[in-house]
């Protein structure tokens, strides 16, 4: 959808093997990671690391079979090493993720109480426990367990983490209306509410802040202190004199007589972009059985079981307090709620926020409702889901959605495209002739382009423009940051026509990749001198 123009990605493979892809190309970028991974059940544990062969062990787990046949589904309690698999599991996709937050990036974990104090250990151990921002309960709008000698789990949890603690800068959270009914004074820079200048607790005397005790004259001329009638102690003011000063002069001291006619001051706090502090329960948001009536009634079936609620992610994007074109990367996708949640908070705001979807093409399962429904994979359910969002919108709001960014890319995780030599002795003539033809003869041009993109560290979204130079196909990257020909039969003519091109984009800094079997080797060095008189100077060969 809209592939030329949209910075929505939908990645589809294994999680670890695309996290290490993105390196490159998206270290220090992402502010906003949230990932609901499985809750190490016994039931639902596909992430069976092989780690000698990570792509090899992924397209078996593609199959649900192991190298000889074996199911690899499950990670069941009896097994010795059950913690132990589920940890090996989560801990290297947590150390390649916060290469990619930016400084001021935060990473929200969901999970249940079964592994949730490993789970608090490995982040304490990748972030470091000074980039703790907090643990919220959930409400699941239900309490679930059978067992007669457990206590019914009635939350979630959602670990919160930065990656720099000084960096990030939360937003709290919406005021509610009951806050707002809080506010029942208004003048001329609108509604607000007082709270009493004077501090009234136990650890608030002067002895503690004598700076914070003076007098101050109220409406009448009257010098008044903080020591409230029949204290046992003398109490001290909120601020300092210098501060109740400037208090004043804006207008922000509001004085009120009590009950024995005496005057008090009162400091105003305004309405208008306000915020409250983020609470430690969440029980203000619809469970997940509204999570999943939202998917029945955008599917008209039930095709997944346990998604999260989109108003949870809503809450996630807004208290993280993303600045325009930010992006949120999700590499546990599931039916992609959290690509859903942010279109939606796009459409409410004008930050114009990207996605990152990553999701395993896990088998559904053949009796479900989603394998009825012609979804085989969970990945297919989550791209699906996508569309429909955005039809929804498209069709409800036919103007703003123009507005939107309402597509993305979808990409699927597989081997290089370049054929490697094995250096087996016994195959020597096969691999010399790799050599000559080395892509892949499955593999289209555009495969290899975006092989090249992440080697070279560029972002899979950058704009990209074909032209016919001599009747050879050419990718300008990024208005001319990078170049690529994989053309057969190159010539100089080529190198030209891409000079010229270069000269119109008039970009910063400029590469050039070729196929080095794509010309000859005179046509080569004559093609190298033609790019170096445009200032081309790094020309590179696959």
């Amino acid at each position: 959808m809209n592939w030329d123009t949209t910075k929505n990605l939908y990645i589809e493979g294994d999680n670890l093997e695309v996290l290490k892809l993105l390196q490159k190309s998206y270290a220090g970028k992402i502010k906003m990671i949230y990932i609901d991974p499985p809750y190490n059940t016994g039931k639902d544990f596909v992430y069976k690391d092989n780690y000698r062969d990570n792509l090899k062990n992924y397209q078996e787990i593609t199959s649900q079979v192991d190298s000889e046949g074996n199911k690899l589904s499950t990670n069941s309690d009896s097994d010795g090493r059950f913690h132990s698999n589920w940890l090996n599991m989560i801990y290297p996709r947590l150390r390649l993720a916060r290469n990619l937050l930016k400084d001021n990036g935060i990473i929200y974990v969901s999970i249940d109480d079964a592994e949730l104090e490993n789970l608090k250990k490995t982040l304490n151990e990748v972030f470091g426990e000074s980039n703790f921002i907090g643990q919220v309960s959930v409400s699941k709008g239900t309490t679930t367990g059978q067992d007669a000698n457990k206590i019914g789990s009635s939350v979630d949890f959602l670990l919160i983490y930065s990656k720099n603690y000084h960096s990030i800068g939360l937003k709290g959270l919406p005021m509610s209306k009951k806050d707002i009914k809080r506010f029942t004074y208004e003048d001329e820079k609108g509604k607000y509410s007082i709270l009493q200048f004077r501090k009234t607790g136990s650890g608030d005397r002067r002895e503690d802040a004598p700076n914070l005790y003076y007098g101050i004259s109220d409406p009448e001329g009257n010098d008044v202190f903080p020591m409230g009638p029949g204290s046992e102690y003398e109490s001290r003011w909120r601020a300092s004199r210098e501060t109740y000063k400037k208090w004043t002069d804006g207008d922000l001291i509001f004085w009120k007589r009590d009950s024995d006619n005496v005057f008090k001051p009162y400091v105003k706090y305004y309405l208008e972009g306000r915020t409250k502090q983020i609470p430690s329960l969440w029980n203000d948001i619809q469970g997940n059985k509204k999570a999943s009536l939202t998917i029945k009634e955008l599917f008209k079936s039930k095709v997944f079981d346990y998604p999260k609620p989109v108003e949870l992610i809503n809450r996630i994007i807004g208290i993280s307090n993303p600045k325009k074109g930010d992006i949120l990367l999700d590499f546990f996708a599931g039916s992609s709620t959290s690509a859903q949640s942010l279109v939606e908070f796009n459409f409410k705001s004008e930050l114009n926020l990207k996605f990152i979807q990553v999701q395993f093409p896990e088998k559904t399962d053949e009796k479900s409702e989603a394998f009825k429904a012609g979804y085989k994979t969970i990945a297919e359910i989550g791209k699906e889901r996508i569309r429909r969002v955005v039809k929804k919108i498209k069709e409800e709001h036919p103007i703003i959605s123009k507005e939107l960014d309402l597509g993305f890319k979808v990409f699927k995780l597989d081997s290089s495209n370049i054929k490697s030599w094995g250096g087996n002795p016994d195959n020597v003539e096969t691999s010399l002739l790799d050599t000559v033809e080395n892509i892949k003869p499955d593999r289209t041009e555009e495969d290899v382009l975006y092989e090249i993109l992440l080697k070279s560290g560029l972002d899979l979204t950058l704009p990209i423009e074909e032209r016919n130079i001599e009747e050879k196909k050419v990718f300008n990257i990024g208005l001319g940051a990078l170049f690529i020909c994989l053309a057969d039969n190159i010539t100089r003519k080529v190198a030209e026509g891409i000079g010229q091109w270069k000269k119109e984009c008039k970009p910063e800094i400029c590469r050039v990749v070729f196929r080095d079997n794509g010309f000859s080797d005179v046509e080569k060095t004559n093609s190298v001198q033609i790019l170096n008189r445009y200032d081309i100077d790094e020309i590179r060969t696959i």
